[in-house]
């Protein structure tokens, strides 16, 4: 009786820590709520970012470093090497999963979009690469 439970035990304690079924991006399972959807547009409202992603209203709230941590220039050379990353892995759906990385980013480095909507697109990469496991090559040293 007693090797039974330890048995029992043993055997409820490997299913629970067994990892969780990997994600099916091809079901619906969370839909984008109102707290749910960012959008950041620097003052001429010229150009801004509209992030739909479940939880990164929470991330940007609460985990993402605070504006004014990062200078503009930094985002900007971050941006710049992360969006090229991006852009690459969307042309390559065959090396990449493509539930993903659905469109690609417009995003020129010759244009001041301002602190607001780099800092923004920054936080977004450093989100996507924690939220769904995916490393990016960017240099450390610019």
């Amino acid at each position: 009786m007693k090797n039974l439970l330890f048995i029992l035990f043993a055997g409820l304690l490997i299913y629970g820590c067994g990892s969780t079924k990997d994600r099916d991006f091809s079901k619906k399972e969370v839909t984008a709520t109102a707290n749910d959807t960012v959008r950041i547009a620097n003052d001429s409202l010229e150009y801004e970012i509209i992030v739909i992603e479940p939880g990164f209203n929470l991330f940007i709230n609460s985990i993402a470093r605070p504006r004014g941590y990062y200078s503009q220039s930094y985002l900007e050379n971050k941006n710049k090497f992360l969006v090229q990353e991006y852009n690459n892995r969307v042309n390559q759906p065959f090396n990449y999963n493509s539930n993903l990385y659905i469109q690609e980013i417009n995003y020129d480095n010759f244009v001041n979009y301002g602190y607001e909507v780099n800092y923004m697109l920054y936080n977004y990469f450093v989100f996507f690469s924690r939220e769904y496991n995916q490393r990016f090559s960017v240099p450390t040293r610019i």
